[in-house]
């Protein structure tokens, strides 16, 4: 069997479970997502594994060690899509660890493997990531706000004794490709900033309102998402994105009376990230803003980084942030980059290399191996 053929067919399959026929776009405790598990108890089962879905909509795959108690590694990354995705960010790197169990064939090793797909990560239905790998780790706040039962939380944290956390992703970048590599050790995970934002202004009818007595929210809105970009040019290593803007009434022929707008904000050192953000806000005068996320940056474990550089020598950063950035609070992280085919991800069009696969495929076993015969 060709197994990096077999892992990208399988992510193309889930690909199809979707809210959007067409699209892939899968959310939060969605139906499709409900779709996602089935498919994946399957192949977890075949595997050897004892499946459950957690209080917190996660899936998650127990493969047992030789002896009971032993230390757990989770292996995981997260099965929620933005709207329009493509097929591989996220779900690939828990197919992945489907497979290295597979892999496996059976045999136990000195520890558990447990993997884990988590509920939600990209933050589309609430506009708050990362739901999933924080109730891994027993932070998740204000449960009820996500449809979930507070009291049933604890029975999703990750249990004790704990070996570490690996994750397999894309790039999402153009990196690698442009270094002509297929892998690359993730050493740290850059700190990011989510801002919601509100202009008020005037609606009002847009062919008898004279221009100079207008109060276009819009206009509000337009002149800063320019100062945005202005901003982040003029910083090195800064990147601020306005994605999603809200008009009301959001009529063709009526001013705008109030826009809310998304800012991401994200650097490697969390000062600057923070220094910009502060800058940024000031400049909108908006009439009000609430801080969303502010994840400050994340420097992975040492030892288990070391342990995966054997297979992938070339180190960098994550531009994105990720499950492991959140699961690295509670126990040692470590996360390996595919390369991403034109730096594409977030697309339809996002696509893996099967020799990168492969080549994943054995850096994973030889992380597993080096694990059971090392310290």
């Amino acid at each position: 069997m060709d197994h990096a053929a077999d892992c990208i067919a399988r992510c193309r399959s889930l690909a199809l479970h979707t809210e959007e026929p067409g699209f892939t776009t899968r959310t939060f405790l969605s139906e499709p997502m409900r779709a996602v598990h089935a498919e994946l108890c399957e192949w977890m089962r075949r595997a050897g594994m004892a499946v459950k879905v957690d209080a917190a909509g996660n899936l998650r795959g127990s493969y047992p060690a030789t002896v009971p108690a032993a230390p757990v590694l989770f292996i995981g990354s997260h099965l929620d899509t933005v709207p329009h995705a493509g097929a591989f960010d996220g779900i690939l790197g828990v197919v992945i660890g489907v497979k290295l169990v597979e892999l496996l064939a059976g045999r136990r090793l000195r520890f558990g493997i447990e993997i884990v797909g988590f509920s939600d990560e990209e933050g589309v239905k609430f506009g708050f990531p990362f739901i999933g790998s924080l109730a891994l780790i027993g932070e998740l706040q204000d449960a009820r706000a996500f449809g979930l039962d507070p009291n049933e939380l604890p029975s999703a944290v990750a249990r004790e004794p704990s070996l570490g956390y690996l994750e397999f992703h894309i790039e999402q970048g153009p990196v690698l490709e442009s270094l002509g590599l297929k892998l690359g050790v993730v050493e740290a995970i850059v700190g990011q900033s989510r801002i919601e934002l509100t202009f008020k202004g005037k609606a009002g009818h847009a062919g008898t309102t004279p221009m100079h007595l207008r109060q276009d929210a819009l206009v509000k809105a337009a002149e800063w998402i320019d100062a945005v970009e202005r901003e982040a040019i003029a910083t090195e290593g800064l990147v601020a994105t306005v994605g999603r803007i809200e008009v009301q009434p959001n009529a063709p022929n009526v001013i705008p009376g109030a826009v809310k707008a998304t800012l991401d904000v994200r650097h490697r050192d969390d000062a600057v990230r923070r220094a910009a953000v502060e800058r940024l806000i000031a400049l909108a005068k908006p009439d009000h803003h609430e801080v969303r996320v502010d994840q400050p940056a994340v420097t992975l474990d040492p030892h288990l980084t070391s342990l995966l550089a054997r297979s992938a020598p070339h180190r960098m950063p994550s531009g994105a942030g990720h499950d492991a950035m959140i699961v690295a609070r509670r126990m040692p992280a470590a996360m390996l980059f595919l390369r991403s085919p034109g730096g594409l991800s977030h697309h339809p069009d996002e696509s893996v290399l099967p020799e990168d696969v492969a080549a994943a495929l054995v850096a994973g076993m030889k992380f597993l191996e080096d694990l059971e015969t090392r310290p």
